[in-house]
This record gives C-alpha cells, structure tokens and sequence, in this order.
C-alpha cells in the first residue's frame, strides 16, 4: 500500500490447495515422455507391418510429442524455481517458450508429412498386414487418450499452458489417429491407394491448425495479455462490493504470466483517513481478490478521494 506516494503492498499468492495440486508439473511432464515413447514405438510398428504413410505420418507427429514433451519438461523445471533478485516475479513464463516451441515443432512436422505423402500420391504404393497395424495404431491412440485427458485436466486446475498445450496436442494426434485408421479402412474396402496419401494430407492440414493456435498462445502470453474476461469479472465483482461504501477503484490492471497472475489497482479513499484505515482496506481488497483467484500477486495504490491528482492518473499506462 502507498498512501500519497509511500511505498506500495503487495500481496503474495496463496499457497495451492491440498491434493492434486501438490504434484509438481514436472511429473506430469514425464507422463508424457512415457506415453511419446510408447506410442512412437508402436505407431513405428504399425508403419513397418504396414507401409501406410498415413501411419508414417501418425508417428512422425508423435516423434514431435516428444521433443514437445523434452522442451515441456525443462521449461517446467525452470518455471517452478522461486523467485530471486534477478528474477523477482518469478520463472513462470519459461512456459511459453515450451508451448511455442511445440506450436513450431508441430509445423515443421506438418511440412515433412506433406512432403512424404504428395510423393506418395504420385507413386501409390501398396499396404500391407493392414488389420495388424490397425490394432497397433488404435493401442497407441488409447495410450494418448488417456494421457491427454491427465494432462488437460491438470493444466486446467493449475494454469499451466505448457501442460493443456501438451495434452491438446495428444488429443490432436488420438483424432489425427483416428481418422487414419478410417481412411485406411477405407482403403481396404475399395482398393484406392491413393486415400492414404490424401488422407495423410488431410492429418497434416490438422497439424498445422494445432500448431498455429499454440503459437498464438504462446505470443499472447509473452506481450503480457491480460487475464480471460470471466477472470477479471471475478475481480469487479470484489471492487463493486465496497464501491457502496464509497471507495472508488481506477487503473485496474491484469496480466498472466502461466500459472501466476497479476492484479494491480488504485484505491481512492476519504483523505481523513487514517494510514492504519487505509491499510486495513487493502489487506481486506487483496485478500478477497485471492480468494477468488488463486495464485494471484495484487498490488495496491491507496489515493485521496478528494485530491484531483488521484484522478490525472486513470489512463492505463501512466
């Protein structure tokens, strides 16, 4: 808290709920390590029984999971340090270059399968054991099914881009799968070579969409985007409250750095307020606000109500 330029009060986060939350992210970071592994084994199985490039191209982007898996596991390593002098908010952000490196990664694979099924399609050529490396494939798919569900479900409860980045891309690659194995039916039924070429065009086309949205993200996050509208509702829904007591709120600002967010404002009280008034009011403002979002640092101005410099400042960036 500052009260007419004194020094401000910052709130710390609160600590994470027992349960699942206690689980570093790293660990969920290894998960996916494992499930890349297997299913680059098995979906490689499925290929050399096979010959489908539409199986070349399911394993090449499960090659890709697990550079993304790597990098994911070391900007999570990094992401968890705590904060220190040259740091002083801390490593969190490392996981945008994890999500923005696996939105790359994704591309390039998407590039390489274009180019290994358009020659493909210029010299068709024909599938064998399909039945064998359809029940191969479908195995890796149930593996990154369920990964992907772990790794959704826990990015969601901790904020955390890398891990939801992770697990989309394995549900990407469980639909990417699927319609391989449609398409390869499909093969099998009608004896047109040529839809396994045109169908690993399509899987590509898909990547390449996964890809640019992860990207996207991952620039968002980094140019400091501010927190998601429900999210900041939630903070107006606090402020309004004591607004009927007469206390004005401006310059509220929000931003998002992965699994930690940052809450800052102004807040115009009476100037015959005392200090210890006013600092009993930002102790209760910045308790309420985490409360409502955990892992939140809020940072508080106090001003006179009174004093028409309190309002030359409401621009958002002074």
């Amino acid at each position: 808290m500052s009260v007419n330029g004194k020094p401000e009060s910052s709130s710390r986060a609160l600590p994470e709920p027992p349960g699942s939350g206690n689980i570093p992210l790293v660990r969920y970071a290894w998960l996916s390590v494992g499930a890349s592994i297997a299913t680059i084994v098995l979906k490689s199985t499925a290929y050399f029984l096979t010959g489908s490039v539409g199986l070349l191209s399911d394993a090449i982007e499960s090659l890709v999971n697990l550079i993304g898996a790597g990098i994911a596991l070391a900007m999570l390593t990094i992401a968890a340090r705590p904060a220190d002098e040259d740091h002083p908010y801390g490593h969190t952000k490392a996981e945008y270059f994890s999500s923005g490196a696996e939105g790359m990664l994704i591309l390039i694979a998407a590039i390489s399968i274009m180019v290994t099924a358009v020659g493909r399609l210029v010299r068709p050529t024909p599938i064998e054991s399909l039945g064998s490396g359809l029940v191969v494939s479908a195995l890796a798919s149930l593996i990154n099914f369920t990964v992907a569900r772990v790794l959704i479900s826990a990015g969601r409860k901790r904020n955390s881009i890398t891990l939801e980045a992770d697990g989309q891309h394995l549900m990407t690659d469980v639909w990417t799968s699927a319609g391989v194995i449609v398409g390869l039916g499909a093969v099998s039924l009608t004896g047109w070579q040529r839809l396994d070429p045109l169908l690993a065009i399509a899987v590509a086309v898909n990547i390449v969409w996964s890809g640019y949205r992860l990207v996207c993200r991952s620039v968002h996050g980094l140019i400091d985007t501010a927190l998601p509208s429900e999210e900041r509702e939630r903070i107006m829904q606090v402020l309004n409250s004591y607004e009927r007591d007469g206390v004005l709120f401006h310059a509220v600002r929000t931003r998002q750095a992965a699994t930690r967010r940052f809450v800052s404002m102004h807040v115009l009280v009476p100037g015959d307020w005392t200090v210890q008034q006013g600092h009993e009011l930002l102790e209760r403002i910045e308790a309420d606000i985490r409360d409502k979002l955990c892992d939140a640092t809020v940072s508080t101005h106090i001003e006179p109500r009174e004093d028409p410099v309190s309002m030359s400042d409401v621009r958002l960036d002074r």
